[in-house]
């Protein structure tokens, strides 16, 4: 660890994933910090060759970029999701792994919802109608080109349970919504809250929302399978990580009108090429695609820059919280 001579130095990966006005609040003991905009794969080993701490976002941490990082104490990763970080080869070489919690529990159920209202209602397709000359053209005070759906009344099926799950809930029940979450096996589950196996839920669902973390075991949980079981033509919107869809399958789904719509803030890869399916995809009147910026309100991430150091002090104080 640092000593007066070596002062603590704190490297951040990929700052530019965060506005250039968000402000990085300063350690409690002296340090210095290293801040690279954007870091290639092939950098990071050298990058963090001399760092007691490590702030990533989505910079993928590897067994082979940690060869070099003998001062290396801590990745504090400034978010929630940690699949784009070997903990294992952490824990194995004595580096802590923490990440930030609950920042999220008011943008990512609102923008779950701006998805869900603007999906339902077809609010983009009426604006880009009007854009063009629709309205200007109709014989009347209106027109019924798309279709538009009430939330009160509908079925709300949430795959994920946890803080964010239940704030979406929570809204969906304000709304008027049948609200039912998906079972996990022998998983503890919410009082007073309606739970569904899976293939129940797809069947019975008018809009699927996804909140939970990719894991293999989870990859591609929505694939061509899933979207046979989904009876009711729902709205699938994923504001969670894009692998738990098969994309082709979502295409499929949405061309043959096996789904209604579909509302997706992330991608199995990010950011997409031109070629990528959700950018073909996007070009539908019932689908919105947002680039992974769910997360990203002002309120939001000023809680989660607090919370990272917040973090990064307890563990150099010796009270390490949100391990991983």
């Amino acid at each position: 660890m640092p000593t007066a001579d070596t002062p603590l130095t704190v490297v951040f990966l990929d700052r530019a994933t965060f506005p250039d006005d968000a402000v990085l609040p300063p350690l409690a003991q002296p340090h210095r910090y290293v801040l690279h905009e954007r870091t290639r794969p092939h950098e990071v080993a050298a990058r963090i060759a001399d760092a007691d701490v490590v702030i990533v976002n989505k910079v993928r941490i590897t067994e082979e970029s940690l060869t070099q990082a003998s001062r290396l104490r801590l990745v504090a990763l400034s978010a929630t999701g940690t699949d784009n970080v070997d903990v294992a080869a952490c824990k194995a070489r004595g580096i802590a792994v923490c990440n930030v919690r609950d920042y999220a529990r008011h943008t990512v159920p609102e923008h779950t919802f701006a998805l869900i209202f603007a999906l339902r209602r077809s609010l983009l397709a009426y604006r880009d109608a009007v854009g063009a000359g629709r309205w200007q053209q109709a014989d009347q005070f209106c027109f019924h080109d798309y279709p538009i759906r009430d939330l009160a009344g509908s079925t709300l099926g949430i795959i994920g349970d946890g803080t964010l799950g239940q704030a979406v809930g929570a809204i969906g029940r304000a709304l008027g919504m049948d609200v039912v979450y998906a079972r996990h096996g022998d998983r503890k589950r919410l009082p007073d809250t309606r739970y569904l196996p899976l293939d129940d839920l797809l069947a019975q669902s008018d809009v699927i929302t996804l909140h939970v973390p990719l894991r293999p075991e989870n990859r591609h949980l929505i694939d061509a399978q899933a979207f046979a079981r989904m009876e009711r033509r729902p709205l699938l919107i994923n504001t969670a990580r894009g692998g738990l869809v098969d994309e082709h399958a979502l295409d499929v789904a949405l061309r043959s009108g096996r789904i209604a719509g579909a509302g997706f803030d992330v991608a199995s890869v990010e950011p997409p090429n031109d070629d990528h399916v959700l950018v073909q995809l996007s070009e539908l009147p019932n689908v919105i695609v947002t680039p992974h910026v769910a997360w990203a309100s002002d309120e939001a991430i000023r809680a989660l820059l607090a919370q990272l150091v917040q973090n990064i002090d307890a563990f150099l104080a010796g009270e390490p919280r949100n391990l991983v």
